[in-house]
């Protein structure tokens, strides 16, 4: 199995604090950011464009709902993480939204919770861009293979983390810190990048939120059956794509 450097923690630099986070964005989020380039973007400080429209993933997830999860849920902890950087006395300049999840402590709260919240939604909704390979493909799709034994194998371990997270959280596809793949899950807005907080440190490649909010309106209390429609809309040329970020 191939091995991959740990997670880049420096690189490009933060944007400026925004307190207004869907400033560009038109009603639907339609501006995309990425276009055909899959060329790793950073994590900014702000809430990109959503890059594609509110029904574009109807019927799995419905336009209500991304609505309400993109406007805001998503807009909520950007907004919450710059006053709470702003609080602290804390800039942006030179600092990465990787770097600062891999900085912060447990007790470090408003940071933790907004900051993780801002990083996981941008993931997932990068990750639902319609387009690109409905399957993973080429080294991904190998690796799977070799970590898991099948894709369909993947797909119940990815499944199954995601619907035994009790309560609200995430379960991830990530590369660990010894460069394998593997399935993991947090708890409410953690991630794999919190180096003082999660057992499992790793790149995410992939991330799925099952937070009651990102499916209750068309799911209720049937998270399965909002797992394996979101398994349905993943963009698996954006998942290659974050493994080499």
């Amino acid at each position: 199995m191939k091995k991959r450097t740990f997670i880049k923690l420096a690189g490009t630099a933060g944007a400026g604090l925004l307190l207004a986070p869907l400033a560009g964005c038109n009603d639907q989020g339609t501006e995309s950011p990425q276009g055909n380039d899959l060329t790793p973007r950073p994590f900014l400080f702000k809430q990109e464009p959503l890059g594609y429209g509110f029904d574009a993933l109807n019927p799995a997830i419905d336009a209500m709902t991304m609505e309400i999860h993109y406007g805001k849920h998503h807009a909520g902890y950007v907004t919450k993480l710059n006053r709470a950087m702003v609080a602290a006395e804390m800039s942006t300049e030179g600092l990465t939204l990787e770097s600062l999840l891999s900085s912060i402590t447990a007790d470090q709260k408003a940071l933790r919770n907004n900051g993780g919240g801002h990083y996981n939604h941008t993931l997932y909704w990068r990750t639902l861009e319609p387009g690109g390979s409905p399957m993973p493909e080429g080294d991904l799709r190998a690796e799977l293979i070799e970590v898991f034994g099948s894709i369909e194998a993947f797909q119940e371990a990815f499944s199954q983390a995601a619907a035994t997270r009790f309560g609200s959280g995430w379960a991830w596809l990530i590369r660990n810190s010894q460069g394998q793949l593997e399935v993991t899950s947090t708890p409410n807005q953690d991630n794999p990048l919190m180096t003082n907080i999660v057992e499992q440190l790793g790149q995410p490649l992939l991330g799925v939120d099952v937070w009651e909010h990102a499916y209750y309106l068309n799911y209720q209390n049937r998270r399965k059956d909002y797992i394996a429609a979101f398994m349905q809309q993943i963009n698996w040329d954006v998942v290659a794509s974050n493994d080499r970020a």
